[in-house]
């Protein structure tokens, strides 16, 4: 029988497993917390054993089910985006908008991968656009198909362009600037390197993907997902030629500049301007309760607008659109709940500190090149576990950070360091949303996604410590 690779479901309930037997094993420990939250360095204890809590059958049973609790905000906002779409999509508009596209790029299609993932890179560097992207997917990968490439192409300008934006994040608040106020230091210090990281990067993932994109519209038989052309084509464009997409009428068009305003508005919302010093605009803090309720509403805008002049689409057609539109996601919105479930069996287990405190004793005797090399690598299992940039920073910085004065190493490189090791790890790790939401909506099996990406990540691995090791020198 030949090895198929399990459903995320699988293998995400695995981890989960395997993390609540690790809980046995690896000692339960704690940090003393200072200011919000944030582990004490030095002062990790053992707990006694009477107050350890492994976690047994019935904490893998719940754990699913507490991590969709932690992550409805999420979950809730994949199902509304879902909704959203679904109007959009009954109004025809993204298919003669589709058409209009594949036709003024005819011949020039490889240009729309170099855009795209350059302001996908943009939004990762300085807000940390990740979730937000799950909201892309629908919309471009139907695109690429159309354009003669296929979904893995429209995974990987979504994924690895805005993946390299949060490795070399500037100044995104969620990654730099949490890790900043941790480890005590500006915002704005340790930026070159960064930005050369940033653009090194971006670089490297647009020749990746527009060769892989070149070689599959060659011969559309090198695609990874070859044996799921017809379905996908099917899937993302109906049964359609060129010549049968629904016109581009003026309604339409003005269904599609909605459209992208309430994408514009989504960006806005969540774009933390006054910590840019931006005074001049207000800055609105959105997070996905706001964002909900701002997809909610203009699904609603936007299916009395086509309602008009139409005598087929009334009240019950706009629910039975928005509805279906949300089923669609709602395997997306599962896994997001089962992913966050890996996270609460380490935090109930007590043995999120424990693996800090290895980190602590291990890296603060090294000298500067292999410290900043350690961190790294240190990182990335840690990165695995912790898949929230925001969160990772939060429980590490504080212990990390101080750990560079040791080595001589400056502590906004031990940042970098940190995000860039999160940032590589969340290209690929199961146990993020953003990946195996933005691969179940592009119908890319995480196994396929392996094995078109982990070149990529070698790349990307050696890339990051050359920069490392470049930025022991660079104090700006």
């Amino acid at each position: 029988m030949k090895f198929k690779m399990p459903t995320a479901y699988t293998i995400l309930v695995a981890i989960i497993i395997v993390v609540a037997i690790l809980t046995w094993i690896v000692p339960a420990g704690e940090y003393e917390l200072g200011e919000n939250d944030a582990p004490v360095p030095g002062t990790y204890e053992q707990l006694p054993e009477e107050e350890t809590t492994p976690q047994g059958a019935f904490d893998v049973m719940m754990a699913p089910i507490r991590g969709f609790y932690d992550a409805i905000d999420v979950a809730l906002f994949v199902l509304v985006i879902g909704g959203f779409l679904g109007v959009v999509m009954k109004t025809g508009a993204i298919d003669a908008g589709i058409a209009k596209v594949v036709e003024t790029f005819k011949g020039r299609e490889s240009w729309m991968i170099i855009i795209l993932m350059a302001l996908f890179s943009l939004g990762g560097s300085t807000y940390g656009m990740a979730e937000e992207t799950i909201a892309f997917y629908p919309l471009i990968i139907p695109v690429f198909i159309a354009a003669g490439y296929d979904a893995v192409t429209g995974v990987s300008v979504i994924l690895l362009g805005a993946g390299v934006g949060v490795l070399g994040s500037t100044v995104n608040p969620f990654a730099t600037g949490i890790a900043s106020g941790f480890a005590d230091v500006a915002l704005g210090k340790g930026i070159l390197i960064r930005l050369i990281m940033l653009v090194a990067g971006l670089i490297l993932a647009i020749l990746y993907t527009t060769r892989y994109a070149k070689k599959v519209k060659d011969d559309p038989s090198k695609s990874l997902v070859a044996d799921m052309g017809e379905s996908n084509k099917e899937y993302f464009l109906g049964k359609k030629d060129e010549g049968e997409f629904p016109e581009l009428t003026g309604k339409r068009l003005f269904i599609l500049v909605l459209f992208a305003l309430t994408f514009a508005t989504m960006i806005y919302g969540v774009l933390p301007l006054e910590d840019f010093g931006v005074e001049a605009i207000p800055t609105l803090w959105w997070w996905f309760p706001e964002l909900t309720a701002l997809f909610l509403v203009a699904a609603i805008i936007i299916g009395f607008i086509h309602a008009f002049g139409e005598d087929d689409f009334g009240e019950e057609e706009f629910i039975d659109s928005f509805v279906t539109g949300a089923k669609d996601l709602l395997g997306v919105a599962l896994i997001v709940g089962v992913s966050r479930g890996i996270t609460v069996v380490m935090n109930a287990g007590n043995i999120t500190s424990t693996v800090l405190h290895a980190g602590e004793t291990t890296l603060s005797q090294a000298g500067r090149i292999p410290f900043i090399i350690l961190t790294y690598l240190f990182y990335i299992p840690l990165s695995f576990l912790i898949p929230s940039t925001s969160g990772l920073a939060t429980v590490s910085m504080p212990i990390m950070a101080p750990l560079g004065d040791f080595a001589n190493v400056a502590r906004s490189l031990v940042i970098t360091a940190y995000q860039s090791a999160s940032g590589i790890v969340n290209l690929v790790t199961p146990t993020s949303a953003v990946v195996m939401g933005g691969l179940a909506i592009g119908r890319v099996p995480y196994g396929k996604w392996l094995k078109y990406v982990w070149k990529f990540l070698v790349i990307i691995f050696i890339m990051t410590i050359l920069a490392l090791i470049l930025g022991l020198y660079i104090n700006i």
